[in-house]
């Protein structure tokens, strides 16, 4: 539990309407099965499992009511042994009055019992002739052969074991209403929201239940446990169809749709919930004064390794459906495009000037551009794009550069930077045959000075196009790449800047273009700072010098958007993309990205203006405020005691 993975499910027992001892057993087995077959650590079943929901005015029978008594000294001692928090629905007797009730049980005891707030007694409902709703104030009740048992709603129940787990529960209508006590018991401290439910089957209803769930999951920034009565109930006049859900954050992570076996199943991410907390400032806690009388439950589970079955996207960056990911290219061209012209126009620009390498990166950035103009209405001949071939540029590259100036309608010039370089060598004392760090940088800091300049020239403004990546890892010429006039691509990450080169390239309807655009996607990542292969080829390639950006891209989004460990960032990352890269190779690569984080801050700490268009930024007036002088030896030691 250490990584703050919990197993839960979300579970629809069969059951039949008024018989208890048939109940009791099924909830029993499904529990079992919940736990040992599953590692399940939170079990929560439907409301009024025990009797079923629609036992209407047999709830006012005596024998009814006893007989749950009974059934709940049985499973409480059943299930003792079951090393999980478990929740199920009853009707419980207090005072002589009767309450619709979530029962909390671990080890044998009944830890607490919450009852319903909110009665529906409208449509097809009719709670209000049984029930009465539950009150905020916990007082002790004697039940089941339990003694002491809190009863109310502003209960907690806290795992000692596991750092963040807090646990609450409310049931069906409650989270219907406008203000659910479930806003409530997430301020108070719960990061896990319990909900047993008895929603029956309309049309249309099940998509509207689905939004609640994710959105209550989303607002309140916890996990979601939905677990609502199946088709064992009685269809005097209603359906109930066993619509299962888990939700965590805003994101369904499994759900037994509506008529199936009514079975959830999967991890959530206690830490990532905390994390997220922590970082939102507006997510107010357990300072407010109607917050006040919650009673904390402790309870224990057992710590184990929690094993991984949810989904753990290898991509976070990249949506996986096309339709989603044709979208999202779309919206992100349009942040880009009116954040440059936005720019252009504050600062009367009627130019801009890119350089353009025939690389990934600076395709996009002209791309972006181009639309910028558009938007303003502006010749697009008045983009100059500027190919400064060099000691290591390509055949490939040059001649994919001024393809994609000719197919954008923009100026093209072309500066060769050898005899600059070579005489600034001369002037520096620094010896051409050594390809060192300043055989590179000389390279990258004089395509930057001609770029300035000539904006001093033609009253243009310089479009930066490095990346999100290439920032998180510095890798880019200081005062070279890494400066521009406006950042376009600032928090676009690699795997990202592919696909909207893609998306281009697949919609533009320009078979020209097209082509060009495909080869620049099959062209290998380079600068391009030293001297090409004997054939003409790229000899520097990015990916084996600093690792694969598609890990690097991973891990990114697991440490800057999450905040995660490096421990649980090298969990996470095997288990999602272990099958294309080995273990070893994972945490070699995950090193690097550490020390290079780190170790390169101060260049984001003056890197240029540029939009946000992502959750992940690094500009140190928006995302990422970090100290350059921060050292990575508490993140480092960590990944050394795992190899």
């Amino acid at each position: 539990m250490r990584d703050g993975f919990v197993s839960i499910a979300a579970i629809t027992p069969d059951v039949k309407v008024a018989d208890v001892e048939f109940n009791v057993e099924s909830c029993i087995n499904a529990i079992t099965s919940a736990v040992r077959s599953h590692g399940s650590k939170i079990v929560v079943l439907p409301e009024l499992c025990l009797t079923a929901y629609t036992c209407e005015d047999l709830f006012m029978q005596g024998a009814l009511l006893a007989a749950v008594e009974d059934g709940l000294e049985y499973l409480a001692e059943q299930t003792a042994e079951l090393d999980a928090l478990i929740f199920v629905g009853a009707p419980i007797r207090v005072n002589a009055k009767l309450y619709n009730c979530a029962v909390a049980l671990c080890g044998g005891e009944i830890l607490g019992i919450v009852p319903k707030q909110n009665i529906p007694t409208y449509n097809e409902f009719y709670e209000g002739r049984h029930f009465v709703p539950g009150q905020d104030d916990v007082v002790p009740i004697n039940i089941a052969g339990f003694d002491e048992v809190p009863f109310g709603v502003r209960q907690l129940f806290v795992c000692d074991s596991v750092p963040g787990l807090a646990v609450a529960a409310e049931i069906c209508e409650d989270l219907w209403v406008a203000e659910p006590p479930s806003i409530r018991h997430a301020r108070a401290g719960a990061t896990v929201i319990v909900n047993l439910s008895a929603s029956n089957a309309l049309v249309g209803k099940a998509e509207y239940r689905r939004s609640l769930v994710v959105g209550q999951s989303a607002r309140l920034i916890c996990a979601y446990l939905y677990a609502s009565a199946g088709w064992g109930e009685s269809t005097t006049d209603a359906v109930f169809c066993g619509h299962d859900m888990i939700a965590e954050n805003g994101r369904m992570l499994a759900e037994a749709p509506q008529f199936s076996e009514g079975r959830a199943y999967t991890q959530v991410d206690v830490d990532a919930i905390c994390a997220d907390r922590r970082r939102i400032t507006t997510y107010y806690a357990s300072a407010a004064p109607e917050l006040e009388g919650y009673l904390r439950v402790p309870f224990s589970l057992g710590i184990t390794d929690t094993k991984l079955t949810r989904e753990v996207d290898p991509h976070p960056f990249v949506p996986e459906g096309i339709e989603e990911r044709t979208a999202r290219c779309e919206e992100i061209f349009a942040i880009q495009a009116h954040a440059l012209a936005k720019r252009l126009k504050h600062t009367n620009s009627k130019r801009a000037l890119i350089g353009l390498s025939g690389g990934l990166d600076s395709t996009l950035a002209l791309l972006v551009t181009t639309r910028a103009f558009d938007l303003l209405g502006l010749d697009r001949s008045g983009i100059i794009a500027v190919t400064m071939p060099g000691f290591g540029t390509t055949g490939r590259t040059y001649n994919n550069a001024c393809s994609l100036a000719n197919a954008a309608g923009a100026e093209l010039r072309e500066i060769s930077i050898a005899d600059s370089v070579r005489q600034h060598f001369y002037d520096i004392g620094h010896d051409e045959s050594d390809h060192d760090s300043t055989y590179e940088n000389a390279q990258a800091r004089e395509r930057t000075q001609i770029l300035m300049d000539l904006s001093n020239q033609e009253g243009g403004l310089v479009v930066g196009t490095g990346d999100l990546s290439e920032l998180a890892l510095g890798w880019a010429t200081y005062n070279g790449d890494h400066m521009s006039m406006y950042g376009v691509n600032a928090s676009i990450p690699k795997t990202l800047v592919r696909h909207l080169v893609r998306y281009v390239a697949d919609t533009c309807g320009d078979e020209v273009e097209s082509s060009v655009l495909y080869d620049v996607l099959d062209t290998p990542v380079s600068p391009e700072l030293l001297p090409a292969n004997a054939d003409g080829t790229i000899a520097q390639q990015t990916e084996d010098l600093v690792g694969p950006y598609e890990l690097h891209d991973f891990f990114i989004y697991q440490v800057l958007r999450r905040g995660f460990a490096p421990g649980k960032v090298y969990r996470l990352a095997c288990y999602a993309l272990g099958g294309s890269y080995d273990k070893a190779t994972i945490l070699k690569w995950l090193k690097v990205f550490y020390r290079r984080f780190f170790s390169q801050q101060f260049k984001r700490s003056c890197s240029p203006d540029g939009p946000k268009v992502g959750s992940v930024g690094v500009s140190p007036r928006g995302d990422l405020r970090m100290p350059s002088d921060a050292l990575a030896s508490l993140w480092l030691a960590e990944l050394e005691e795992l190899g």
